[in-house]
């Protein structure tokens, strides 16, 4: 079966074709950076426009990589939440358009679930039940994978995600957009140890995540106490890569903890990580550090940040399990309660 996935709930505008779930033929993503720089986030309104200009012309790249046309596709998967709705909205309606218009069927799919699903697709043999652990720009999230579409939710985040506190400290160190890869290039000349810094402790649950207060411990120690982000910095330059080191160590031993603390409690098999902070080597050499007696997964660089693939492979089993179209729903209901 031949999937097309569409892509468009946020900054990047993608599209690729996979065969059965698992053979990437092609992997189109147009990513929207250089519009949202300037703003140091996502313009939402940029972003959607961007989508309108890009859309078709993504489409057509990932149909002509993968040398296929239209005619030929059986199915089309499209990310339907969560996200920026005007982006939505975009690949939503291109997705419904394409459904009529070729006579086939299409499926929404919850783009959180596919950034699991993407550490799977180079996996012969799944094990179950496992750890999906979800660490993006705009989720941290801890799951029970009981099988493919199957889950349970175990913790998180209540405030702030991982990605978007990168995101923030790196504005605080007048860094550049996106602040993920630019925190880990200053944090690797720093010294992790040098300032204790300690993320937010959750009441209710202890597997849920909170990174509001190491952000603005980050800003105090940056600013000045009871700062705001356009005082004037108060450290040396030369601080600002300990700062970068010790904020990373501590978020990442924050994700870790309460990761391995999941596995004793659920009796997890395997651990799968989705979503854009997976590409972090430290983050991955701090999982490895801890040799766990579980194996980890990893998604492939290309499939770490939103992208058409993972949507059209999860697509694939989605539909083949239920042989059900969405087409004239406007949002697609998800698998995973209060996704």
């Amino acid at each position: 079966m031949l999937v097309l996935g569409i892509e468009t709930t946020c900054d990047e505008t993608a599209a690729s074709v996979v065969e059965d779930g698992k053979k990437i033929l092609s992997n189109i993503i147009f990513s929207q950076v250089h519009l949202h720089k300037k703003f140091g986030g996502v313009f939402p309104e940029i972003a959607s426009r961007s989508h309108i200009d890009k859309m078709i012309p993504v489409i057509e790249e990932a149909l002509k990589e993968a040398r296929v046309n239209l005619e030929e596709i059986d199915l089309i998967a499209v990310a339907s939440q969560p996200g920026l709705i005007g982006s939505i909205l975009i690949g939503l309606n291109t997705a419904k358009a394409l459904s009529f218009a070729l006579d086939k069927p299409y499926i929404g799919i919850n783009h959180v679930e596919a950034h699991l699903y993407a550490a799977m697709m180079g996996e012969k043999n799944l094990i179950f039940p496992a750890l999906g652990v979800v660490i993006s720009g705009g989720h941290t999230m801890l799951l029970k994978i009981l099988e493919i579409g199957r889950y349970e939710k175990i913790g998180t985040t209540i405030d702030d995600a991982i990605g978007e506190s990168f995101d923030k400290v790196a504005s605080i160190l007048d860094l550049g957009y996106p602040g993920g890869p630019e925190v880990e290039k200053l944090a690797k000349t720093g010294v992790s140890t040098r300032y204790n810094f300690k993320a937010g402790v959750t009441k209710k649950n202890p597997f849920d995540f909170s990174f509001s207060g190491l952000k603005t411990k980050v800003l105090y120690t940056v600013k000045g106490q009871s700062a705001k982000k356009h005082f004037s910095t108060i450290i040396k330059s030369e601080d600002k890569k300990h700062i970068a080191a010790s904020f990373q160590r501590c978020a990442f031993e924050d994700v870790i903890k309460k990761s391995i603390l999941a596995i004793d409690e659920f009796d997890m098999k395997a651990i799968y990580l989705g979503g854009g902070v997976t590409n972090n080597r430290t983050l991955r050499g701090m999982f490895d550090n801890k040799n766990l007696p579980i194996p980890l997964f990893w998604p492939e660089k290309d499939l770490s940040l939103d992208n058409g693939a993972m949507i059209a492979g999860l697509g694939y089993h989605k539909f083949k399990k239920t042989f059900k179209s969405d087409a004239f729903d406007l949002l697609a209901q998800t698998s995973i309660a209060n996704f």
